[in-house]
């Protein structure tokens, strides 16, 4: 498994509707891409729970590598690209996934939090921790699907989290999801993945 995220921060005064069409009109392409886990279209708006920005920002958990290449060499991406310019792409590698409770429900929001592992941690103990935390949340009413995995590049884990209500402020940066494509979540794997 592997998670991918990229950003596109919009003005203050950008009409978010735009946004909330677009993903109504083109969020089912990708509702069938071999491959494709779970992709959540994320979006935060200035001033609502919290953001800063407004933000277009989708989550994806990829079932293979091969899929996330052929989605951002591909067409789709080539639109992200055409009408909003190259984001930098941010991607993990999995360590954890589970659906939780609410997984046969639509999710309406989703959490992310970076948490950076501190130069002196026991990595094997940091990762068993974080994990414990994860079965954990997986088992909360509300929880759709739960994630954690690693940027070895700077030892940072990602914790995402989808809910089928709005989520606590505490779990991380909070995002309303407008849609969620799920073709391959079975091939996620369950559990602990190492």
């Amino acid at each position: 498994m592997h998670a991918m995220q990229y950003a596109i921060t919009l003005p203050a005064d950008y009409d978010m509707q735009i946004i909330r069409n677009r993903v109504k009109s083109r969020g089912h392409l990708l509702d069938d891409f071999a491959g494709l886990g779970l992709k959540a279209y994320g979006i935060r708006e200035r001033g609502v729970d919290g953001s800063p920005v407004n933000q277009y920002a989708p989550f994806y958990l990829w079932a293979d590598p091969e899929a996330m290449n052929r989605f951002l060499l591909g067409d789709g991406f080539r639109g992200v690209v055409r009408d909003f310019g190259r984001p930098s792409v941010q991607h993990w590698q999995g360590l954890f996934h589970r659906p939780g409770p609410a997984v046969g429900t639509l999710p309406h929001a989703f959490t992310r939090r970076t948490e950076t592992l501190a130069e002196d941690a026991d990595v094997a103990d940091a990762l068993a921790g974080a994990v414990a935390g994860h079965e954990e949340l997986a088992t909360t009413d509300g929880v759709h699907t739960t994630a954690l995995a690693l940027d070895p590049r700077r030892w940072e884990l990602v914790h995402f989290t989808l809910w089928s209500h709005a989520s606590p402020g505490s779990a991380g940066d909070r995002y309303e999801v407008l849609h969620l494509s799920a073709p391959d979540t079975g091939r996620l794997g369950t559990g602990r993945q190492w």
